[in-house]
């Protein structure tokens, strides 16, 4: 295994480990040097870094997607880690562990597919039921729905990241039979399983994340409409109305057209997706964002664009400033007599504590 990890690093840490590569830019020095700027990261994060010296030798012997071996010191520039690299070079994908790298779902993806598959078997409605068993029983479908992200970096960005989501989403679902008796709770769950189907083709995910082809040119609103209407294909008896029903969560549960929706929520089951969805993106992307910065000086994260703010890191606020360290007792002069000047040097550098001791 690795180490350290990015979230084990700190400030004036000497590092020399190994990370993959998650951007890679050749910048110009004002002399007109070359240096790199980096993003490398592991399964616990990211970390920018820079390199100002010897760059000619070494950046073009990687690319984005490969591991390097760095060694370098980290500093902490605009409050946030910074690696300066002295020394780097390309290793080989079977000189590392995978795993190390990426990041995933502390949960086991087989058994939230199961999860999921419960939840399915427990519709009501045969027409949803039959749709969701089609979709999941498809074993592509099924694979990648239990490894993909639910986003590229915002919230639930790593391997099994898009499922965890959906089972989240799925118990904020149940808590609202009742509470609302007017929800279809059938409809509002089928909706939570499809919403983001089409991520499934729209994101790569093998390496470092990022868009498929199809996912620049369609996006996952339309991709996950052609996913459902194939298996629909099969599904000859599926009432059109609710057809359109289903469509429509999955088009409209961005919320406004400004993010990406075609249409805005027309009625009570796909309004009330858009929100949940909204709330439980919003909350993971808050956790995973003080988790990243606990290490970094300060009580405020840095600022999040999706949440359009920077994060008060609670704990670390409600524990309060470290207690300074009291001096330590000035140190007794030589046995020996000091000369004049010696005795004005020897108290000059071993200044006396207080009579409080501060």
């Amino acid at each position: 295994m690795k180490s350290p990890f990015v979230r084990d690093i700190e400030p004036n840490q000497a590092v020399h480990t190994t990370f993959l590569v998650q951007s890679k830019e050749i910048r110009q020095k004002k002399s007109g040097d070359p240096y790199l700027s980096l993003s490398l990261a592991d399964r616990t994060g990211e970390l920018d870094a820079k390199m100002w010296d010897n760059v000619a030798e070494v950046m073009e012997t990687f690319d984005r997607d490969d591991f390097v071996k760095v060694k370098g010191q980290v500093q902490v520039f605009n409050n946030r880690p910074q690696l300066t690299i002295h020394r780097m070079q390309r290793v080989s994908d079977d000189e590392v562990e995978f795993a190390d790298y990426f990041p995933a779902s502390a949960r086991d993806r087989d058994e939230m597919l199961a999860e999921l598959r419960q939840v399915i078997a427990g519709i009501g409605n045969e027409h949803l039921r039959a749709l969701l068993s089609a979709l999941f029983d498809d074993p592509e479908i099924a694979r990648r729905f239990k490894t993909a992200p639910a986003a590229k970096s915002i919230h639930h960005a790593y391997l099994g990241g898009l499922i965890e989501h959906v089972l989240s989403l799925c118990k904020l679902a149940r808590l609202m039979d009742g509470h609302y008796p007017h929800i279809d709770t059938d409809l509002l769950l089928t909706g939570a399983i499809l919403h983001d189907i089409g991520k499934i083709y729209e994101l790569n995910y093998e390496r470092a994340f990022g868009y498929s082809t199809e996912g620049q040119l369609l996006g996952h609103l339309l991709i996950g409409l052609r996913v459902v209407g194939d298996k629909l294909q099969n599904l000859p008896d599926f009432p059109p109305r609710l057809r359109t029903l289903v469509e429509h969560m999955i088009v409209s549960h961005h919320g406004h057209l400004e993010f990406g929706s075609p249409k805005v929520p027309q009625f009570a089951e796909a309004l009330l997706l858009h929100y949940l969805d909204d709330l439980d993106s919003k909350m993971a992307c808050a956790q995973a964002l003080v988790e990243r910065d606990s290490l970094v000086e300060g009580e405020f994260t840095a600022y999040q664009a999706s949440l359009d703010r920077a994060l008060l890191k609670k704990e670390k606020y409600l524990k309060g400033p470290a207690a300074a360290p009291k001096p330590a007792d000035r140190p007794a002069p030589p046995a020996r007599e000091l000369t004049p000047f010696a005795a004005k040097l020897w108290n000059a550098t071993h200044p006396a504590a207080d009579a409080d001791g501060e």
